[in-house]
Parts: structure tokens; C-alpha cells; sequence
């Protein structure tokens, strides 16, 4: 084999939908180039999956750093489904149940179980409930909430009329927003603790099957707005149900608890054409 070609091993793994390539990075010896983690990605000439989780040693002995970067190669300071694939990986490595690990928006941490994965999310940041922007289509009320990244949550009556890729690439790229954007949630409010959600995400530009700190957004700006009842079951595009637990706060919410489904799929090797570039 040449020295620029190299063969990595990676596992494929899924959140509710919502899938991931893992690799064990803790000896650092990987640079992956923006370029090489979009054809990673692509779900036809690659691996496929919606972004790539690293696992690096973090600042403290024996913790662990979860680094994720979306499938168009740029790094996200954290990813709710991701971070709990990443202890689903590292229960599997023996690392136990209960975990702690960290991230760009801090630390997470994690309980695995056989029915899912849970994992505690940073408190939500910087809200702002009833803006009205305007759009191609008129006047629009959002709401926005940082939970690790940053969240437009938008009501609908009808989930599934709405077109996700044409509306949310509009308000993903809204300058209001700008520079950095920010990902768009559609939710419909479906019972007194129930809502159904469909997000279109920064990075991969186009809707997921779930988006787990989309789901939580979601779920806090349907409580804070809508007045649902924590905790909060919400149907994803994959028709998978992930469950939102906080306890109710003055002005906000504060730990937030995601639990879903997260599954190994498979895990094999790739080569790489040239990891350090």
C-alpha cells in the first residue's frame, strides 16, 4: 500500500435514523480534511452517513472528547443523536453504562441501557420566542434556542405539506441569521405532550431522518410557547420517537435529558486516499 493511501477503521451507527461514522482518533493520528469527511459521507461513491463522530482524548486523563463534523465537512460544537451514538460506542468498549465524556459546548453525559440511550444536553442559551422575519412567502413567526447549536423552531399545522428543502434552505440561510445560519425545525404540535417534528440541518443541507438537539428545541419552545407538559414524546421523519425530560423552570428549563434508540449497524474498514490533507 502507498504511503498516501491507508486503511481506517470505522463504525456505522444510528440514532434514530439519523446515522454517523465513528472513528477511534484517540492516537490522534488523523487530520481528515474537510474533503475526505464530505466523500466519507456521500451515500454513493462513500461510506455514506449525515456527518463523522471522532473519538479523541480530551483535556482530563481518562475522558474521552467527541468531536462532530457535518457531512458537508464542516465541525459542529456538538450533535444530540451523535452524542449518543458516541456512548453507545463506548459502552460497547467498556467504558460502562454511565458515562461522561466532553464536546466543543461542553461536557455530556450519557446512560446506556438495551432500550436506548440517553444523554443530559447542555442548558438551553440565548432564546428568543415570537420574531417575525420576513420570507418569500410573507411575514413568519419563529423562535429560536441554542441547545449545543443553534435552532429555528417553526409551527405548522400540517407536517407533511410542508416543503422542507425549499423553506428550510430559506431560513437555514435567513440573514437574520447570518453568518453562520442557523438548522430549521418544522413541528406540528400533535397532543398535550406529543409533537411530531422534521428538520432541515446546517452542514448537510437538506432534512435528516431526526436531529436530536433539533428535537430537544423543539420540544422546549413547544413547552415554553405551546404549553405542553414535559416530558415530551416527538415522531421524527424516521417515525422513530425520541422523548424530551426537563423539569419546569423560571425563565427556562435547565438540564435537558434526549433518550432515543441508538444502534451500532455495522463496522468495517475504508481507504483513505490521503487522511492528513
Amino acid at each position: 500500500m502507498t504511503a498516501d493511501r491507508r486503511k481506517v477503521p470505522f463504525v456505522k451507527l444510528t440514532g434514530a435514523g439519523n446515522d454517523f461514522i465513528l472513528i477511534d482518533n484517540r492516537s490522534h493520528r488523523l487530520s481528515l480534511a474537510p474533503q475526505t469527511i464530505a466523500w466519507l459521507c456521500d451515500r454513493h461513491f462513500g461510506v455514506g452517513a449525515d456527518g463523522v463522530l471522532l473519538v479523541e482524548q480530551g483535556d482530563q486523563p481518562g475522558r474521552t472528547l467527541m468531536r462532530y463534523f457535518n457531512c458537508d465537512g464542516t465541525e459542529a460544537e456538538s450533535c444530540g443523536n451523535g452524542a449518543r451514538c458516541f456512548a453507545r460506542f463506548l459502552a460497547h468498549q467498556g467504558f460502562g453504562n454511565s458515562l461522561c465524556f466532553d464536546t466543543k459546548a461542553g461536557p455530556i453525559e450519557a446512560t446506556v441501557d438495551a432500550e436506548g440511550v440517553s444523554v443530559k444536553l447542555p442548558a438551553p442559551q440565548e432564546v428568543e420566542l415570537h420574531r417575525f422575519i420576513s420570507t418569500a412567502h410573507g411575514p413568519l413567526e419563529v423562535h429560536f434556542v441554542k441547545t449545543g447549536v443553534p435552532h429555528l423552531v417553526v409551527f405548522v399545522r400540517d407536517l407533511e405539506s410542508v416543503p422542507i428543502r425549499e423553506r428550510g434552505a430559506e431560513l437555514r440561510h435567513h440573514p437574520a441569521w447570518s453568518p453562520a445560519g442557523a438548522n430549521v425545525n418544522f413541528v406540528q404540535v400533535t397532543g398535550s405532550s406529543s409533537i411530531g417534528v422534521r428538520t432541515y440541518e446546517r452542514g448537510v443541507e437538506d432534512e435528516t431522518l431526526a436531529c436530536g438537539t433539533g428535537v430537544a428545541a423543539s420540544a422546549l419552545v413547544a413547552y415554553l410557547v405551546k404549553q405542553l407538559a414535559p416530558p415530551i414524546e416527538v415522531t421524527v421523519k424516521s417515525r422513530s420517537i425520541l422523548r424530551v425530560e426537563f423539569a419546569p423552570g423560571e425563565p427556562l428549563p435547565g438540564q435537558v435529558v434526549l433518550r432515543g434508540p441508538a444502534e451500532v449497524v455495522f463496522s468495517g474498514e475504508v481507504e483513505l486516499r490521503d487522511p492528513t490533507l
